[in-house]
């Protein structure tokens, strides 16, 4: 695998970090800020699309390290693995953006400075988690992230608000301190601790402490993963603004943890080692019950935003289940999922964002006739429910359909039900909504209108990706191929690849 030479992923970092500061010396000037905002957004998005060609070519783009002491370094490099994350965080930061300005314009204006800037922050966190090359690097970013999104889970600073924020930190710093120790061990075993495909732990130390290591990681990851019982935090954040709820589930902290699970998995300890330690039936295990009793729960909530939570929840755990599989279309269902989890699932909460700027309603049984009255909205909302049930011809079918033909080649069938069961709850608890919307009368009739285009334009961007990335899954970034790139390369080491091939 050829290496290139380059500070493009340095430049991807610290993009957003210069505007961030540029944003807080821009306080009194809003239209300053916005314009920092949207330039670092298109910059960044512009950096990650320059190396896809090269990474598609099979290299490695890598910026030169920071050696800190030997053995220990800050290294950033762009492999395929990591630009799959990058260029979904970067589109959806400039769509977020112009989502954010018509948000807070409508009536949520306060602390808009330090809401930008942190946003930018978050950015740069997770081009750092994305192209880290090793252990050091993906923890300080990672832990960057926390530190980052405080301030904007808390940004109403309402007593709810604060205690949400509390309850966020206590969780993913908690996690952070599992994950420290697991790094520091892991380093110890393996100066440097490089990721690479396949592993590198194996026959390093004996079985037991490898399984201790292996469970600390996972716990530190499992924290911004959402896996049950480690959860309670996503819930309790949607107190947040919308657009941070989005940035929540869809663009950083998330897809973090579930980034992170992949990289500890196959960059880390490897297939062949966790089949040892009996790690990938375990993990399985966890992420089908996470997606079953989040769908359990996604079920009970009233409130539309608290249903979007859980059903992250539950969603989330398709990317651990294919990271545990580590079969070849499970590995590389579970990488596009990043992709078609994050359109989806972004769509849907632009969409409560909106109803809630028009209507500062967000109770469930309140939505009857509004899809009438708002066609762009609930339309859109509609695409993303119908692609998170795995519907055909949207992006979720894509990641769900190799989920399911990777659970039958790993011999594992009754991970192919849970998926048709969590098809299933999709369809249950989202389809009242579109139904309501549409076809109940409403109880004001004519009252509501469309929201304006600074809203409805993003979420109707990402419902229209969305259903390019299911008619045409190679479209674009060659996201598809991509993610199984991926996961040829961290199974080759394996032993021979079942059977099934990528495109």
């Amino acid at each position: 695998m050829r290496t290139v030479l380059a500070q493009r992923p340095l430049l991807a970092v610290l993009v957003s970090l210069v505007a961030a500061g540029l944003i807080l010396l821009s306080h009194r000037r809003p239209r300053l800020r916005e314009s920092w905002t949207f330039l670092a957004a298109a910059l960044k998005f512009l950096l990650v699309l320059s190396m896809l060609p090269a990474v598609q070519r099979g290299e490695v783009v890598a910026s030169a390290p920071l050696v800190l002491y030997p053995g220990l370094a800050l290294h950033l490099r762009a492999d395929a693995l990591g630009t799959v994350f990058a260029l979904l965080a970067s589109a959806l930061w400039l769509l977020t953006s112009l989502y954010s300005v018509g948000y807070l314009r409508a009536g949520h204006a306060r602390h808009q400075t330090g809401y930008f800037a942190c946003f930018a922050v978050c950015l740069a966190a997770t081009m750092g988690i994305a192209f880290a090359a090793n252990l050091l690097t993906f923890f300080v970013f990672y832990e960057l992230l926390t530190l980052a999104t405080y301030p904007l889970v808390a940004h109403e600073r309402t007593a709810e608000a604060l205690a949400a924020g509390r309850r966020y930190l206590a969780y993913t710093l908690g996690g952070g301190q599992l994950l420290l120790v697991a790094v520091v061990g892991i380093t110890l075993l393996a100066p440097g601790a490089e990721f690479q495909p396949g592993g590198f732990l194996a026959g390093r130390a004996p079985r037991g402490v490898l399984a201790l290591l292996l469970g600390l990681a996972l716990a530190g990851v499992g924290v911004k993963a959402a896996l049950m019982p480690l959860h309670g935090w996503l819930p309790a954040a949607m107190v947040a603004p919308t657009p941070v709820s989005a940035l929540l589930h869809a663009v950083a902290v998330v897809k973090a943890g579930v980034f992170g699970c992949l990289r500890l998995a196959h960059y880390v300890f490897g297939a062949s080692l966790l089949r040892e330690l009996h790690a990938d039936v375990w993990l399985a295990g966890a992420a089908a019950l996470t997606i079953l009793l989040g769908s359990l729960r996604a079920l009970g909530e009233s409130n539309l935003k608290r249903r979007l939570a859980y059903s992250t929840v539950s969603q989330l755990s398709y990317i651990v289940l294919g990271a545990a599989l580590s079969t070849p279309a499970a590995l590389a269902g579970a990488v596009f999922h990043i992709a078609a989890h994050g359109l989806l699932k972004i769509t849907l909460f632009f969409c409560a964002g909106a109803v809630y700027v028009r209507t500062h309603q967000l109770d469930i049984a309140q939505l009857a006739g509004l899809g009438r009255q708002m066609p762009i909205t609930f339309g859109a909302f509609a695409l993303g429910a119908l692609g998170l049930a795995g519907t055909p011809l949207l992006a979720g079918f894509v990641s769900k359909w190799n989920l399911g033909l990777g659970a039958l080649q790993a011999g594992h069938a009754v991970f192919l039900g849970v998926l048709v069961a969590s098809g299933l709850l999709n369809f249950a608890y989202f389809f009242p909504i579109v139904y309501s919307a549409f076809f109940s009368p409403a109880p004001a009739p004519g009252r509501w209108r469309e929201v304006s285009p600074a809203l409805w334009l993003p979420l109707a961007t990402t419902a229209l990706l969305a259903v390019v990335l299911g008619l045409f899954p190679n479209a674009g970034g060659a996201l598809y191929r991509l993610s199984w790139q991926v996961a040829e390369r961290a199974l080759s080491t394996a032993g021979p690849l079942l059977a099934g091939g990528g495109p």
